[in-house]
């Protein structure tokens, strides 16, 4: 196992449990049963677009994906 090897996979695991912790930390966009049934009233149009804390969630949950899909591709090379 190479050096650039083993720094990719420690890479991956930094990128997957920060991944997960994101992923945690969001909240739920409906409220369970009652949410599917009644429906919600923020609708995707409807959200406020000011940045909030789902806001930066969202958006860096993308890009840790992103990072951890390129990871993996460089893994599957290496």
């Amino acid at each position: 196992m190479g050096v650039l090897e083993t720094v990719l996979i420690v890479l991956e695991a930094i990128c997957s449990l920060a991944l997960i912790v994101i992923i945690l930390l969001q909240s739920g966009k409906e409220s369970g049963l009652s949410g599917a049934l009644c429906g919600t009233s923020n609708s995707y149009l409807s959200k406020n677009k000011n940045g909030g804390l789902d806001q930066i969630l969202a958006t860096s949950t993308k890009w840790v994906a992103l990072v951890w899909v390129l990871l993996t591709l460089a893994l599957s090379l290496v």
